[in-house]
């Protein structure tokens, strides 16, 4: 690789950094989970360690947070805010300890003694106090200087205002972390991502009686500039600071050796479910305030302390419940209510349990102590039982043999393919007989490769559907916007512009109206073929009369277990009322492909995370320019469009290959829909 494609993965690493701070530290906006920002930073610094002609001045390790918000006045820290470095392994906690030993020429049976103190996920703050008057208060801002956010931070209970104690230091910054506890944050999590979130936007509220209105919480755990300050270590200093009125994280305490830094972690890591607060890990800072002078700084961070980060993607919760869920097709999935826990910077508090076997397998009953799992874009799932901490009373979880929605009997289907019955649980009951799987149907309806209505998402189909405004598809296009303009939320203009949306779609492709219906095993791929074979919706629909389902077969691409479910669909008496309904007030149209476009004869697939755009719509916009999609990397493939994090073996076959690869942007360029 040469220098100059080095540089250009450098800087666009920086850039992606930079607009991720933005967000973060200005916007309260987490993007991206814990986790993937640990990575990005970690690749900038593997990049800066390899290849020494790398610099920027917005590299991590010569910068922290992100410059202050125009919103607030700014203001110096005397003593910067630093950040610290990160350790993940037990591995990197040797390493830390061998580097002070090394600088301060100790050998290896030295005891070195560190304050070990969970780091609670929240807003630093920064409190200066004079002759034991609150005067000003910060954010960390850049870690140079900071936003004063002192009317706010005053509003904070936890905070002292005067203190009076005589060994008070005539001049200090106190700081340590705002919050909210999560018992707090339910009630307001309809308007934040997650609790850090809550606490970061109620800080940066222009009017303080605003900030005064939220839970917020304060623990001290450092300080900067100092004063008359008459404590020669740190575990001394936060038990002065309780003295002193401040409040200090319970779990804090005194250790040595690197074996008692992982056992103290482990068992901090198992109370996290117990604690009302999220913590994302535990520092660990050498006790000593001498030795921390003479270890100093390296950069952005001190060289006597380090973040030892909880696993990014594991979390230990309880089971307050299962609940059973269904789905279009009648599936029964069960899903675990957990008591909220911070996985990666989210919170969490569903989880999977895949299947009734699952449940069986793994035995898993309410009220268990559990370890959750959240990798990536994959939905959290139960990865264990620690079956030590299981209730007395607790009794196995027995599934349901009916629905929960209409009472049908519940059956596992015989899958010809494998020969044996499926893991899934079903509700027996076919079309819009049972609610659940009715409410779930129409949801699909009017998805974005479906009807695609603006301003009907999924949770105004459940509140139209609650008001009974709406039961099956055809009743869409007949609401009574009278009544949806008088609802809460509601007025004239956003019932008028719902309106023109569900007009303006009344005409659709015979090929997007088959997929709407919600067959099962029928996905848009399929319900092109049908589309193409049928070629009108009257020849659709008439297969419910001549009932020559196998003919079907013929169409390549369609096997026994989709000419099933098209039977099954055509046997149920409220789908053929559904579709006679719809040809009342629908115009279904065959759809032409495209000869001429910018993508004639080209063929793409796209891989990675898009961003602000989706897979589907990429698909379309490749349709709508005569362009093909396909489902793998071949020779017949033209370009490989890859996004955040792409499958490695697409890119690597499509190398191999030679093929075309570009990202969202270009590919953009290519339909012109970017300059």
């Amino acid at each position: 690789m040469n220098q100059k494609i080095i540089k250009r993965e450098y800087k666009n690493k920086i850039k992606t950094l930079n607009y991720y701070n933005l967000k973060y530290y200005n916007e309260n906006i987490s993007e991206i989970t814990d986790a993937e920002y640990d990575n990005l930073k970690k690749d900038i610094l593997d990049l800066e360690n390899e290849y020494k002609f790398l610099k920027s001045k917005n590299s991590p390790t010569v910068t922290v947070g992100f410059k202050p918000s125009k919103n607030f006045k700014k203001a110096f820290h005397k003593v910067p805010m630093l950040s610290l470095a990160n350790a993940f392994t037990e591995n990197d906690l040797i390493n830390f300890e061998k580097k002070i030993l090394n600088y301060l020429s100790k050998d290896k049976d030295n005891n070195i003694y560190y304050s070990a103190e969970p780091k609670i996920d929240g807003i630093s703050a920064s409190l200066t106090y004079k002759n034991g008057k609150l005067i000003r208060g910060l954010s960390r801002g850049d870690g140079k200087q900071g936003e004063d956010i002192t009317s706010n931070l005053a509003t904070i209970k936890d905070i002292p205002k005067i203190i009076l104690s005589r060994d008070f230091p005539s001049e200090i910054d106190i700081r340590g972390e705002v919050f909210i506890q999560n018992s707090d944050f339910e009630s307001l999590k309809e308007k934040f991502a997650n609790p850090r979130n809550a606490a970061s936007g109620s800080l940066r509220q222009k009017n303080p009686n605003d900030t005064k209105k939220i839970p917020l919480k304060f623990i001290a755990y450092t300080f900067g500039f100092e004063k008359g300050l008459k404590i020669n270590n740190q575990y001394d200093y936060l038990n002065k600071l309780s003295e002193w009125g401040f409040k200090i994280n319970p779990l804090n305490k005194l250790i040595t050796g690197v074996e008692n830094l992982i056992q103290n972690y482990n068992e901090v890591e198992k109370k996290r479910t117990d604690l009302d607060f999220d913590i994302d890990g535990i520092v660990y800072k050498v006790n000593d305030f001498t030795l921390q002078k003479r270890l100093g700084f390296v950069a952005n961070a001190p060289r006597w302390a380090v973040a030892h980060k909880f696993s990014s993607n594991k979390a230990v919760s309880k089971i307050l419940d299962i609940d059973i869920q269904i789905g279009r097709t009648g599936a029964l999935t069960p899903v675990a209510k957990i008591k909220p826990i911070n996985i990666g910077g989210v919170l969490v508090s569903n989880a999977s349990l895949h299947n009734e076997d699952e449940i069986n397998r793994k035995d898993i009953r309410i009220g268990d102590t559990v370890t959750v799992e959240r990798a990536g874009d994959v939905i959290p799932h139960i990865l264990s039982v620690d079956k030590k901490k299981r209730p007395i009373n607790s009794s196995k979880f027995i599934f349901p043999t009916k629905c929960p929605s209409c009472g049908s009997l519940t059956i596992k289907e015989f899958n010809l393919t494998t020969k044996k019955k499926d893991a899934v649980r079903r509700c027996s009951s076919e079309g819009y007989d049972c609610d659940k799987i009715s409410i779930e149907k129409l949801k699909h309806f009017v998805s974005k490769e479906a009807f695609n209505i603006d301003g009907l998402g999924k949770k105004i189909i459940e509140n139209f559907w609650k008001l009974k405004l709406i039961k099956f598809p055809q009743d869409i296009f007949k609401i009574d916007f009278k009544k949806i303009e008088i609802l809460d939320g509601w007025g004239k203009l956003s019932a008028e512009n719902l309106r023109h949306s569900i007009e303006n779609k009344k005409k659709i492709s015979l090929e997007r109206f088959i997929y709407s219906l919600g067959i099962r095993h029928i996905g848009l791929e399929n319900a092109k073929l049908l589309s193409k074979y049928f070629g009108t919706f009257t020849k659709f629909k008439n297969l419910s009369l001549n009932h020559n389902h196998k003919e079907l077969l013929n169409i390549d691409g369609i096997g026994e277990i989709q000419v099933n479910s098209i039977k099954n669909f055509f046997s149920n008496k409220i789908n053929l009322k559904v579709l006679t309904e719809l040809e009342k007030v629908l115009s279904i149209h065959l759809g032409s492909k495209k000869t001429s476009g910018l993508l004639k004869n080209k063929t793409f697939l796209v891989t990675g995370k898009l961003n602000g755009i989706s897979r589907a719509e990429v698909k379309s916009l490749i349709e709508e320019n005569s362009g093909t999609t396909v489902s793998g990397v071949t020779k017949k493939l033209d370009f490989l469009i890859i996004g955040e994090k792409p499958t490695k073996r697409k890119v690597m076959n499509a190398k191999e290959l030679k093929i075309r690869i570009i990202n969202q942007d270009q590919f953009l360029k290519m339909i012109n829909k970017i300059s």
